[in-house]
């Protein structure tokens, strides 16, 4: 596949409506047309509902409305879009990311490190399958919110190229947050964007963003401004990147190891 040197990623920073898919789809539907020619659009973790741990009623099945409108909004804006959604298969629930193609087409990843403060491994279940996205020539690997804490999984042993996290991440922890996106960043030597949601949520749980994209030296390209509601469009340079890698060859000198 042709490499696209310069790939245009959109973070849509919002506040979200506690367990109202109907009223965030449509505010994201504004929000996706300020948009301005993206090839990725990044959307919050569980974008839909809140990081709520109320699936019963809410969750939707695999082909549900939000995956249906995910896919509408990809083909209509001719881009990727990407975000996590409460999903129920089979009985079990499942904090689900969906990395949807312009043509409808997707892909899924299901969050692997479950969020213990909250009680989210009592409610969901845990995927054990990480995903590697080839799109436009580049190859990404998407994560939510608390895999960022946890290097091993986050590891670039598949040589990707951009990195990134959707997040309901505390405002109360935000130091972690910006600090743990530049160290991934700089020890998996690709692009890395943070998109995370501000506001308040159902449980009184405050949000300020700060959602950020750094190059893989770990500098800064895109911060949002605190508790915000932005549409941010970052250019990525395939060139620089590659640049990047051949003068400071980390990467090729990383522990060979296997997750079990």
């Amino acid at each position: 596949m042709e490499v696209s040197e310069l790939f245009r990623l959109a973070l849509i920073q919002s506040s979200l409506h506690w367990e109202d898919p109907a009223a965030n789809r449509a505010h994201f539907e504004v929000l996706i047309e300020e948009a301005d020619a993206p090839d990725l659009i990044l959307l919050p973790e569980m974008f839909s509902t809140g990081f709520s741990m109320n699936p019963q009623n809410i969750a939707e099945d695999v082909a549900g409305e939000s995956l249906l409108w995910m896919q509408k909004q990809a083909r209509s804006k001719n881009c990727a879009i990407s975000g996590s959604l409460m999903i129920k298969e089979q009985g079990d629930y499942f904090n689900r990311l969906y990395f949807v193609f312009p043509d409808g087409s997707y892909q899924s990843y299901d969050k692997r490190h479950l969020f213990s403060l909250a009680g989210e491994e009592k409610v969901y279940t845990p995927g054990q399958k990480k995903l590697i996205v080839e799109y436009k020539g580049w190859r990404i690997n998407p994560q939510i919110c608390y895999d960022l804490r946890f290097p091993v999984w986050c590891r670039n042993a598949e040589d990707f190229d951009l990195q990134f996290f959707v997040a309901n991440w505390p405002e109360r922890r935000s130091e972690a947050w910006e600090a743990l996106l530049k160290a991934r960043a700089i020890e998996n030597q690709c692009y890395l964007a943070g998109l995370n949601r501000i506001g308040e949520d159902g449980n009184g749980v405050y949000h300020s963003g700060n959602s950020a994209v750094h190059d893989p030296l770990g500098a800064v390209l895109s911060e949002t401004q605190a508790h915000v509601e932005t549409v941010e469009v970052v250019e990525l340079y395939y060139s620089q990147l590659q640049r990047i890698r051949s003068k400071f060859g980390f990467l090729k000198d990383r522990d060979q190891f296997s997750i079990l």
